[in-house]
């Protein structure tokens, strides 16, 4: 049983993962939290150092036989050294929510005060918002956006802060489509005292591009996942400039959070990391902001209302208001017709989360993909088409022939990692 293809063993996971492949091959994928791993990111996850088990870190392990794995997760820490300038790294974190639980493991006690974006203005769950166990165990404090710009208020974020004197505060978010002011969020913490994490989960892959300031030099910790617009897979690291916060984020990852990391994963960053540092990324990264802004102007031109009126990174967030529509009967229509996008509240939406009125969006796949602004601009009017025929309550038609057409165009650019 042990020497058997996956297809002779369980023939029907076989044939649901080559759907999923041709799903993914056939879709404009537009979630701005998902790209294409390349092939030689597949392989590194899909190999024998899943069997390892490596609790501890390089050169002090629990378990023995680490002689090759030691060396796979020392390049993987010094590549993240190298592509983001910081002089510590930890790339055990299994996903991006226990990074940040680490973060707060480090250095907080259950009642310290933190400050993070609200999940209604772009922040995440796990910048204390109430339902994570981060608001639920910490005193969490939240600001936003102004109503008039749809721009993070510094000015509230400041009045927040010597308010409350936080211990910790979150800048980053999950979807902000704008630049994020690194050293205006540093002053800040500087001013009151706490520790600044900057969360670059999404805009990762243009840091490291060159695309998007670096909070290298503002923030105390760095959080982020690997794949998103590093292109990397599932996993995620914490980065440091100083050896007491590299010191307290190791122990608060293992033994605070964690037993043996996966090997397998820390591979593929690795792997991934190598790739970030070619100079090709750094076209990738400027390409993936060029596409967002065209087609952002695209949907702008067709009379969309775009939170903060544009974008300055990968991300777009729609406002589907006054196209007379919900998000999620958008994202459910132009899912059937070949385009992928998710649902999203807006900031002061007055829907609730699971039936809000906005949809986000992202360049990172299509960029992946060698798709250029020309392309973006024939995505933004398919969008304009689906949503305009679901308001009129007439889609079928509209969304058969935009699939047929997605699939004209996904034909001529080959999603990368994929037979």
């Amino acid at each position: 049983m042990t020497e058997k293809s996956l297809t002779d063993v369980d023939p029907q996971i076989a044939a649901l993962i080559r759907a999923e492949e041709r799903r993914q091959a056939d879709t404009v994928k537009l979630i701005a939290s998902e790209n294409y791993v390349s092939r030689a990111v597949l392989e590194a996850t899909g190999t024998v150092l899943t069997n390892k088990y490596s609790e501890g870190y390089p050169g002090k392990r629990y378990y023995e036989g680490q002689q090759v794995i030691d060396q796979i997760e020392t390049l993987a820490i010094e590549r993240a050294k190298s592509v983001f300038g910081v002089g510590h790294a930890n790339v055990q974190p299994y996903s991006g929510s226990p990074a940040n639980l680490a973060v707060y493991l480090a250095f907080l006690s259950p009642g310290d005060t933190v400050l993070g974006m609200g999940l209604p203005f772009g922040g995440h769950l796990t910048h204390g918002w109430s339902v994570s166990a981060t608001g639920k165990w910490f005193n969490a404090v939240r600001y936003g956006v102004r109503k008039d710009t749809g721009r993070i208020d510094m000015d509230e974020v400041r009045s927040l802060a010597l308010e409350h004197r936080p211990k910790l505060i979150f800048c980053g978010g999950t979807a902000i489509p704008r630049t994020i002011d690194f050293p205006a969020f540093a002053e800040i913490a500087r001013e009151v005292g706490a520790v600044l994490a900057a969360d670059i989960a999404h805009i990762a892959g243009l840091v490291a591009g060159g695309a998007h300031p670096s909070p290298v030099g503002h923030a105390d910790v760095i959080s982020t996942t690997t794949h998103k617009t590093l292109r990397g897979p599932r996993g995620a690291m914490l980065m440091a400039t100083s050896d007491e916060h590299a010191t307290a984020l190791n122990k608060a990852v293992f033994p605070g959070l964690q037993g043996g990391p996966h090997n397998h994963t820390t591979a593929a960053i690795a792997v991934a990391l190598h790739e970030a540092a070619q100079p090709e990324f750094r076209e990738y990264a400027a390409q993936i902001v060029k596409n967002a802004r065209a087609l952002a102007e695209e949907l702008l031109a067709r009379g969309f209302d775009l939170v903060s009126g544009g974008t300055d990174n990968h991300l777009i967030l729609m406002d589907l208001t006054s196209k007379g529509v919900g998000g999620k009967p958008a994202a459910q229509a132009l899912d059937r017709a070949g385009l992928e996008t998710n649902y999203n509240a807006v900031p002061f939406d007055p829907r609730k989360p699971f039936d809000p009125s906005g949809i986000r969006i992202g360049t990172p796949s299509v960029t992946s993909r060698g798709m250029g602004e020309a392309e973006m601009r024939q995505i933004g009017a398919w969008i304009d088409e689906v949503v305009t025929a679901v308001a009129k309550g007439d889609a079928e038609d509209v969304i058969g022939r935009v699939h047929q057409e997605v699939t004209e165009l996904t034909g001529k650019f080959p999603a990368p990692g994929l037979s």
